[in-house]
C-alpha cells in the first residue's frame, strides 16, 4: 500500500471514529462502572485516569452522611443502567456546586459536612490509592466525553423511545431539537415559541434531542471561575493558568491545550489505526483463544472426573474398611456377652432353692445310701468347684474395648496434605522490592493461580569473569515465606540468584536467574539531622527521619522579596545525623522525578558551619563554588579539592559538572542525563574520593576528590519544591524478620 492510500484510508478510519459510525454497542464493558457495575452516571477522573460514578465515590468516603443533602443527592435513579433513567439529576448538580464554592448559609451547615471524613481509598480498577485531599470530591474533573459516549449508548438501547418536549402541554410532542444553554428538549413548535428572533435565545447552542447536557466550558476544579487552558504533562490532567502560576502545579511541565489536544488525539488515531490494520491478527488470535477455551473447559472437565474417580477409590477403600473394623467390633461384643451370660447362670445356680443348691438340697433328700453315694460324688465336685469359684471371683470376659480403639491422627494429615501430584510453577524475582548491599534481600511471588507450596529455596552465586571458571551455587536453608536475607556478600561484586519452590517432596523449575551489583563499599546508615541546619519552615521532615521534602509556600516568597535581578534564591540544607572520620562508607537514596532543583553529596563539619551560620549574598549566583551558575568564573577553581561536592538534580534531570566532561565532549547534552530511579554515594574518606552512581546498575555516574580534613557528613540541599527519601536499607528490614 502506497503512502497516499495508507493516509486515505487512515483518514477515513478517523472519520468514521469522530462521525461515531463505530457501532456502539460492542463497547458496552468499557461503559461499565467499575464499583456499582452499571453504566456510569456523572463519572468522575481519578487521578490515576479511571473512572467512577460521582455517587459511587461518595458511598465510598461518605460513612454517615444523613442530612438534607445526602436525601437529595439520593434521588437519582437506582438504575442508571435502565434506558429510563435519562435525565440528570438536578441535586447531584445543586450538591456539586455546593461543594465547590462551599457557599451554604443553612443554619449548622458546615464545609466539613460536605467533605467527606475519608480522603483516602483504593482505586477499584488499578488499586492504587487515591488521595483526594481537603476538597475531597470537588477537586475531580466529570468525565464529560464518557457521559456523551453512555448516553449514545442509552439511546441505542432504547431507539424505540423517543425523547419527549419539556415544554408541551398534553398531548405532550416528540423532541426534535435540545438546547444546550436551556438544557431542555423542544419539539419545533415550543423552540419556536422559546427562542424567538431577534433575541439572545435566538443564539443558543442546539442539537439533536438528547438528554446528557454537560458545560460548553471545562472549568478548573481549584479555581472555580477559571477554565482550564493548559495540560499538565506531569500530573495528567487539565489545568487552568493558576494552577501553574503558583498551584499545586507551580513547578510541573504544562502545554497548552491546543497541543495536549493534537498530540493525544494523534496517538488516539494511530493507535486506533494500528488496531483496525491489525483486524485479521486479531481474529486470528481471537479463534485461538476460543480453541483455548474449549481445551480449557475439556481438560477442567476431565480433571474433575478423575479427581472424582479417586476420591470414590478412596471412599470404597474407607467403606470397606469401616465394615470390616465394624464388623470385627461386633464379634468380639457377642463373645464376650456369651461368657458373661453364662456365668451369671452359672452364679444363679448358687442361689438356695434355684440351680446347683436347689438340687443338692433334693439330693439330700436321698435315704437310699447306695443311691445317695452315687449322685453325690459327682455333685460333691462341682460344689467345690463353685465354691471356689466364689472365693476367687472373677469375670468371663472384660468389658473394655480398647485395643479396638483407632488412631487415624496419621491418616487425617495425609488426607488434610492431599493435593494435586504436579510439578510446582516456578516463583519470579521481584526486581521492585528485592535490594542487594552487603547483604541481600530477595523478594519473589508465585503465579496468581498456583497453588500453595511448603517451602522454597534460594540459591545465589557470584557471577565470575568470561575467562574464570564460574563458582557453584550456594543454597540458603528452607524459606517459608516469599523472602529471605543472604548476608557476607563481597563488595564491587556481580550475584546472580534464582529461587525454586517444593510442594510434596516435588521441585519446580529455577525461576530466571537475576543479577545484582552489590556497592563497592559497606552500607552507610543514617537518618536526616533536624537540629542543625533543618529549616522547618521550607522543609517538611517525616516521623521516621528518612523523608525530607521542600515546599514552595509563602516563605520562600518572602526570602525572595528582596530579590530585584535575578532568581537565585539560597538552598535549604539537610544533613544526615552521622558523620564519617575513616573508611569507605555507601548510601542511597531517591529523589522525586518532580523536584525543581535538589543538591546532594557530602560536605565537612567546616564547611557546614559556614553554611548554617555565616551570612551570605542570596542575590548573587557566585556567592558558592557549586551554585549551579554556568558564567565560567567557577570552573577555574573546580579542579580544586574543596571541602564539598554537591551535584545537581532536577525536573527529572542529572547535571554533571562541567569540569568533569572532556573539552572535546563538554557540550551541553552530555552533561544532562535521566534522573537515575535510585541514586548511590560512596565516598572513600582515606583517599579523599567521592563517587556517585546510578544505584540500581551500579554504574559510575561522576568521581571527584574532596578535602576530607574533618569529619564528613551526607548534605543535601532542595529549593522550590522536591524531595528526597533515603532507602530503607537491609540491615533495618532484617530486624523485622527476626
Amino acid at each position: 500500500m502506497s503512502d497516499s492510500e495508507e493516509l486515505t484510508e487512515f483518514g477515513s478510519i478517523v472519520e468514521r471514529i469522530e462521525k461515531g459510525e463505530v457501532p456502539i454497542k460492542n463497547i458496552e464493558r468499557e461503559l461499565i462502572c467499575p464499583i456499582c457495575k452499571e453504566l456510569f452516571t456523572h463519572p468522575l477522573i481519578l487521578p490515576c485516569q479511571h473512572s467512577v460514578c460521582h455517587k459511587c465515590v461518595k458511598e465510598l468516603l461518605m460513612l454517615n452522611h444523613d442530612d438534607s443533602f445526602s436525601t437529595d443527592a439520593g434521588s437519582e435513579c437506582s438504575n442508571p443502567g435502565s434506558p429510563r433513567s435519562r435525565v440528570p439529576s438536578p441535586s447531584m448538580e445543586r450538591l456539586d456546586r455546593l461543594v465547590r464554592s462551599g457557599s451554604v448559609s443553612s443554619p449548622g451547615w458546615r464545609r466539613s459536612s460536605v467533605t467527606p471524613r475519608v480522603t483516602t481509598f483504593p482505586c477499584p480498577g488499578c488499586q492504587h490509592d487515591i488521595d483526594l485531599g481537603e476538597r475531597g470530591i470537588s477537586m475531580l474533573f466529570r468525565n464529560f466525553t464518557l457521559e456523551s459516549i453512555v448516553e449514545r449508548y442509552r439511546q441505542a438501547a432504547r431507539a424505540a423511545m423517543a425523547i419527549m418536549c419539556n415544554m408541551c402541554k398534553p398531548p405532550v410532542q416528540e423532541a426534535t431539537k435540545s438546547c444546550m444553554d436551556c438544557k431542555a428538549s423542544y419539539c419545533n413548535e415550543c423552540f419556536k415559541l422559546h427562542h424567538p428572533w431577534g433575541t439572545p435565545k435566538a443564539q443558543h447552542e442546539y442539537v439533536g434531542p438528547t438528554t446528557n447536557f454537560r458545560p460548553k466550558v471545562l472549568m478548573c476544579p481549584e479555581h472555580e471561575m477559571e477554565k482550564v487552558n493548559m495540560y499538565c504533562e506531569v500530573c495528567r490532567r487539565p489545568v487552568c493558568h493558576l494552577c501553574k502560576l503558583g498551584g499545586s502545579h507551580a513547578n510541573h511541565k504544562v502545554t497548552s491545550m491546543s497541543s495536549a489536544y493534537k498530540i493525544l488525539k494523534e496517538k488516539l488515531s494511530k493507535s486506533i489505526h494500528y488496531l483496525i490494520s491489525k483486524e485479521d491478527q486479531v481474529r486470528t488470535q481471537i479463534t485461538e483463544l476460543e480453541v483455548l477455551i474449549r481445551e480449557t473447559e475439556e481438560n477442567g472437565q476431565l480433571a474433575e472426573r478423575r479427581a472424582n474417580e479417586h476420591f470414590e477409590e478412596l471412599f470404597e477403600i474407607l467403606q470397606e474398611k469401616k465394615t470390616e473394623m465394624l464388623r470385627s467390633i461386633a464379634q468380639s461384643r457377642n463373645r464376650r456377652m456369651d461368657k458373661l451370660r453364662s456365668q451369671v447362670e452359672e452364679y444363679q445356680g448358687m442361689l438356695e432353692n434355684s440351680g446347683l443348691v436347689g438340687y443338692a438340697q433334693e439330693v439330700l433328700k436321698e435315704t437310699d445310701q447306695s443311691c445317695f453315694v452315687q449322685t453325690a460324688k459327682q455333685l460333691h465336685v462341682r460344689v467345690q468347684k463353685a465354691t471356689e469359684s466364689l472365693k476367687t471371683f472373677q469375670a468371663a470376659a472384660s468389658p473394655s474395648f480398647d485395643e479396638f480403639a483407632l488412631d487415624t491422627s496419621k491418616e487425617e494429615c495425609l488426607l488434610k496434605d492431599l493435593s494435586f501430584g504436579g510439578v510446582p510453577d516456578p516463583p519470579m524475582i521481584d526486581l521492585s522490592q528485592s535490594r542487594v548491599y552487603n547483604e541481600g534481600l530477595i523478594h519473589w511471588r508465585l503465579p496468581e493461580d498456583s497453588l500453595p507450596t511448603d517451602h522454597h529455596v534460594l540459591e545465589y552465586r557470584k557471577e565470575a569473569a568470561e575467562d574464570e571458571e564460574k563458582s557453584p551455587w550456594q543454597t540458603t536453608d528452607r524459606v517459608f515465606g516469599s523472602s529471605a536475607v543472604v548476608c557476607d556478600l563481597d563488595s564491587n561484586c556481580r550475584y546472580a540468584f534464582r529461587v525454586r519452590s517444593c510442594r510434596n517432596t516435588i521441585y519446580s523449575p529455577y525461576s530466571p536467574a537475576v543479577s545484582f551489583h552489590t556497592p563497592p563499599a559497606p552500607v552507610f546508615g543514617f537518618l536526616f539531622n533536624e537540629k542543625c541546619g533543618f529549616s522547618a519552615e521550607r522543609l517538611i521532615l517525616s516521623k521516621r527521619r528518612d523523608s525530607v521534602e521542600s515546599v514552595a509556600g509563602m516563605a520562600f516568597l518572602l526570602a525572595a522579596e528582596r530579590v530585584q535581578t535575578g532568581s537565585y534564591i539560597c538552598l535549604d540544607y539537610i544533613i544526615g545525623d552521622t558523620g564519617i572520620s575513616h573508611g569507605r562508607h555507601y548510601w542511597a537514596f531517591r529523589v522525586e522525578p518532580s523536584s525543581y532543583l535538589v543538591k546532594v553529596g557530602v560536605a565537612s563539619d567546616s564547611k557546614l558551619i559556614e553554611w548554617f551560620h555565616n551570612p551570605r549574598d542570596t542575590s548573587s549566583p557566585r556567592y558558592d563554588h557549586d551554585s549551579g551558575h554556568d558564567s565560567g568564573s567557577e570552573d577555574t577553581c573546580y579542579e580544586l579539592s574543596q571541602p564539598f561536592t554537591l551535584i545537581t538534580m532536577g525536573m527529572g534531570k542529572l547535571f554533571i559538572p562541567k569540569a568533569s566532561v572532556s573539552a572535546a565532549a563538554g557540550d551541553h547534552g552530555n552533561r544532562v542525563l535521566p534522573l537515575p530511579q535510585r541514586i548511590g554515594v560512596c565516598l572513600d574518606y582515606d583517599a579523599g574520593h567521592v563517587f556517585f552512581y546510578d544505584a540500581d546498575t551500579m554504574r559510575c555516574l561522576y568521581e571527584r576528590q574532596v578535602d576530607c580534613s574533618g569529619t564528613m557528613y551526607p548534605a543535601f540541599g532542595l529549593m522550590g519544591g522536591g524531595a528526597v527519601h533515603l532507602e530503607e536499607f537491609i540491615t533495618a528490614k532484617r530486624l523485622s524478620y527476626m
